[in-house]
């Protein structure tokens, strides 16, 4: 084959070089709020077909993400190597095996060997993973500016390991369950100090970088959910989590607000989604577990309110895909 005739095809594969890893919060925000409608159908008699709608989005979402960054890892590897070994960028590689991590609270009423196996392998890649950027963090020296929110996608990703374990009916691994919640938490709290320190003491972080800041809630959002799914119950710990998450949530709602004017529309804006709908799944749990009037009448708000905010980012995703606009989204 001419080299010439060879030219469309190598600029066919080319087309994806620029899809960041960060397009797999997609994948963890449609999942997570797929799990929240699952909770309010289970505990609260509300629509169950929302769930399964939302599970499979997440499901087609992952698959086509996947087949698109697998393009451009084979034609152009020194993108995805870069990305890698950006201090900032790096930390949302952890987006993957989380959503591994995720997708299987989805497919195991479907197809619970499926779910076991995605589920082994999102356990197989985060914890490696999350060694790695601990690793690279202690090895070499780290610049203020870069402490963003990303850095706590790898602290995340190990709290998500303990969620599906319920689902699965795998025996013996609650001390499994204990060392994803232990590191998670155990490493949340001087990461926030770090992160929280760096946006009151340094420069505003860039505009595109503003919806990241919802990603503070998921450490004890999702910690909650965890420490919940491994002990079987929510106590005083559990309650100061939840407590703790609707605090940050009303702090975070100003930015929240101002969301649709503090940038053009991006693939960072999907930051907001996985928060939001751990901040749903932990205050369904929390009802489920203390129906009070009061506490029902929140976990509906804050599922209401993730469905309207990760619908309206799916839609306007789709939108702009549609209209042959995903290079500048991931810019």
């Amino acid at each position: 084959m001419s080299e010439t005739a060879m030219l469309p095809a190598r600029t066919a594969w080319h087309k994806l070089d620029y899809l960041p890893v960060s397009f797999f919060g997609a994948v963890m925000g449609l999942s997570g709020l797929s799990i929240a409608w699952r909770l309010a159908y289970e505990n609260f008699g509300m629509p169950g077909w929302i769930a399964g709608a939302l599970g499979w989005a997440a499901i087609a979402a992952f698959i086509m993400l996947s087949v698109g960054y697998l393009c451009k890892l084979v034609s152009a590897p020194q993108a995805v190597l870069a990305e890698f070994k950006h201090p900032i960028a790096g930390n949302l590689f952890g987006t993957i095996p989380i959503s591994l991590l995720l997708l299987p609270i989805i497919l195991a009423p479907a197809n619970l060997l499926m779910a076991r196996i995605l589920w082994v392998a999102g356990l197989s890649a985060m914890v490696p993973f999350a060694w790695v950027i601990v690793h690279r963090w202690m090895s070499d020296r780290q610049q203020v500016a870069h402490a963003t929110p990303a850095w706590f996608i790898p602290v995340v990703g190990m709290l998500d390991v303990p969620l599906a374990i319920p689902s699965l009916a795998l025996p013996d691994l609650h001390g499994v369950m204990v060392f994803g919640l232990a590191v998670g938490l155990f490493f949340a709290t001087p990461l926030f100090t770090l992160v929280f320190s760096r946006l009151i003491f340094e420069p505003p972080i860039p505009d595109a970088l503003l919806p990241s800041l919802m990603i503070l809630i998921a450490p004890v959002a999702v910690g909650f959910s965890a420490y919940v799914a491994t002990t079987g119950q929510v106590d005083l710990f559990a309650e100061s989590l939840f407590m703790v998450t609707l605090f940050l949530l009303a702090v975070l709602a100003r930015r929240l607000r101002h969301l649709a004017t503090c940038c053009p529309f991006r693939v960072s804006w999907w930051a907001v989604s996985f928060p939001l709908a751990a901040c749903s799944v932990s205050a369904l749990r929390f009802a489920a577990a203390r129906p009070e009037w009061a506490d029902v009448v929140l976990a509906r708000g804050l599922l209401f309110l993730a469905t309207i905010v990760v619908v309206g980012l799916l839609l306007r995703t789709v939108f702009g895909i549609a209209r042959g606009e995903l290079r500048a989204l991931s810019g």
